[in-house]
């Protein structure tokens, strides 16, 4: 990893010209409506590309090697409907997080002019983040691969190629929450589809591809039904031959008990932050800060966009607008020596000391 001088961030801060003099105050938060947001990560990209790959395989399975040849229309239609809603609902939910900015900090807006214009008093201070010029609000962490500092960040998800943030964490519940769905469904078809195939139309179609049975080849059969050519039912229960049918069942069984239980499983985790109040970053630092925790109901409405309806499980109904970032709120209290010690590697005692006697703001770098 490259690494940069310590004193290039402070040039960074004491001469702002890169910017533009529109751009010394920070644009308003949230970014404008309707504004795309994308990473260009490659694994990211390449995971993204591998999930609704799967979907689609799943997709072509349950329609085309359970449903359609089925006999039973009313099951095939049922659980055809179901299974695409839920497929569709899934990989919206996925598109939604990818490409919605997770609540990324206004970047660059470190500068000399802006700090100087919060008129901080005594025992506030403002944390910089190093890495990418921004002032951090409160409960904001940086993330390498967005390159950018996230408001509420919980944790960099490659499967969806973005961070799950303030604005987007709705987005990447549903999603986990519609993926375990359809796992479990395709789990449970794939069941109802060997238990009511296999001794019926696959036995006459391993007979009729030159694979009978052990207990077909034993059985004494009249010279008449030697002679007679075998027929296969119309109405069988795969388009496919038996082997290439149950590989295919196979793989699904294995793609949907995994992602059921790794989906599941991150399902979980994020409502217990959501009620709890606490990130994943925030689970695993323990930091302490003194700030003021919201209930469980009060979170899961501000996550989920208002009082319990049916818009809590539609990906394309956002969550509460977050409030415009005032001056106070990149403003905080001074930190403990303890909590120092726990910043990033670029926070010396040294630089702080030389911080604080060259700028008139007190910056702490986080």
């Amino acid at each position: 990893m490259m690494l940069i001088p310590t004193h290039h961030f402070r040039d960074i801060e004491r001469k702002p010209a890169y910017l533009r003099p529109e751009e010394r105050i920070p644009p308003p938060y949230p970014g404008p409506a309707g504004a795309m947001w994308f990473i260009r990560d490659g694994c990211g990209i390449a995971c993204a590309i591998a999930t609704w790959f799967l979907v689609l395989y799943a997709e072509f399975v349950v329609l085309f090697v359970m449903l359609i040849p089925s006999r039973d229309y009313v099951y095939s239609i049922i659980n055809g409907i179901l299974f695409n809603l839920l497929a569709f609902l899934a990989l919206a939910s996925h598109c939604r997080a990818m490409l919605t900015d997770p609540g990324a900090v206004p970047k660059g807006n470190a500068t000399k002019e802006f700090i100087e214009s919060l008129q901080l008093k005594p025992g506030q201070v403002v944390y910089k983040c190093p890495k990418c010029c921004s002032i951090k609000p409160d409960r904001a962490h940086h993330c390498s691969v967005c390159k950018r500092c996230i408001r509420k960040m919980d944790h960099h998800c490659p499967w969806v190629n973005n961070c799950v943030g303030e604005n987007n964490q709705k987005y990447f519940v549903l999603f986990t929450m519609y993926i375990a769905l359809i796992s479990l469904h395709a789990l449970i078809m794939v069941g109802f589809h060997f238990l009511h195939c296999f001794e019926e139309d696959w036995t006459n179609l391993l007979q009729a591809y030159g694979l009978p049975r052990k207990a077909a080849a034993d059985a004494q059969l009249s010279l008449l039904a030697k002679q007679q050519p075998l027929k296969v039912s119309p109405a069988e229960c795969s388009y496919f031959s038996p082997p290439t049918t149950v590989i295919l069942l196979i793989l699904l069984c294995f793609e949907g008990l995994l992602f059921l239980i790794f989906t599941s499983v991150m399902f979980g985790t994020q409502v217990h932050s959501i009620c709890t109040d606490e990130t994943g970053i925030e689970r695993l630092k323990r930091k302490h800060q003194p700030r003021e925790h919201q209930g469980s109901w009060e979170a899961v409405q501000e996550t989920f966009g208002g009082d319990f309806s049916l818009n809590w499980f539609n990906p394309f109904s956002g969550p509460c607008h977050p409030e415009l970032l005032n001056d106070g709120g990149w403003v905080r209290q001074a930190a403990s020596a303890s909590d120092h010690t726990e910043t990033t590697e670029e926070t010396t005692e040294e630089r702080l000391q030389e911080r604080k006697s060259e700028d008139s703001a007190e910056v702490t770098d986080e």
